[in-house]
This record gives C-alpha cells, structure tokens and sequence, in this order.
C-alpha cells in the first residue's frame, strides 16, 4: 500500500466547539474548500453521527461517498471514503484507494483554537495508480484557501 498523508493547521480566534461544529459539517464544505462543489445525502441542522453517510461531488463532477468514522466534539472529527475514488453519480467507476479526514482541535488558551487537519489518500497493492490530477486537491496551497474560508464564514457569527 502506498500513503500521501498531508497535514495542516491554523488557529482560530474561536472555542474548540464553534470551529468543530462548523468545520464538521460537510454541508460548509463547499463554502470554504477549493474543489468541493455540493454535499449530497445531508440532513441541514443535524449533528453528524458515527455511520451518517453523504457523496461529495468535486471539481471534474467526479464523486466521492464518505462516512463519519469517529465523533468526539470538540477535540476528534475523523470520516473516510467508502467504495471508490472519483465514482460517477451513479457509483459506478472510479479508482481503488481510500481517504481519511482527521480533524483535531487543541486549546492552548483562553477562545483560541489551533484546528489540524490531515488528509490521507492509500492506494492498494497491485491497483492501477491514481491519475496525477487527483492529486491537485492535495496541494499545500489549498490549506491556506480552506482556513481562510474558515475564518471568513465564523467572522459572519
């Protein structure tokens, strides 16, 4: 098996429950990371739980079904893929390979939260590798994109 993990932080001006709640919710995703164009499959105003399930369309219209793996606000976040990367609308197609999302959040003081986010893509033994694009969406740069939609969204209240 082979990993690309990428890790990346930033504080906020927040408490640990404002900015789990809000970066938690995969329905926020399409308003603060780059390549992430509509949640399917959400319930608005509801709390993930273990097993809650949604897809994810990105850039290129590919897809990618997730479920919530552990939830322990505010301080653990974790979701992964399920079945296959970059699927089509019908959950057909796609690449063998697998995501995890972890999202930790560390109060070193007072309302200020250091969020940290990794993003871990495994490719199998003997799979087909993945195509180089996929791997845009794990560019460094993006974090800075991401945490500074973060902030903007928590700055309207």
């Amino acid at each position: 098996m082979a990993t690309v993990t990428l890790v990346s932080e930033c504080a906020f001006d927040h408490p640990a429950e404002r900015v789990y709640d809000f970066v938690s919710n995969p329905a926020n995703w399409v308003k603060t990371y780059p390549g992430s164009k509509r949640e399917d499959g959400l319930t608005s105003g509801k709390a993930l739980k273990v097993g809650d399930r949604w897809t994810e369309e990105g850039p290129s219209g590919d897809h990618y079904s997730w479920e919530v793996a552990t939830t322990e606000r505010p301080t653990l976040w974790v979701c992964q893929t399920i079945g296959r990367l970059g699927h089509d609308g019908k959950g057909e197609g796609g690449y063998l390979g697998r995501i995890e999302i972890r999202y930790r959040f560390m109060r070193p003081g007072g309302d200020v939260t250091i969020f940290q986010r990794t993003y871990i893509t495994e490719t199998y033994d003997g799979a087909p590798p993945l195509p180089d694009i996929f791997f845009t969406s794990q560019n460094p740069k993006h974090a800075e994109t991401y945490f500074a939609g973060i902030a903007r969204e928590l700055a309207k209240g």
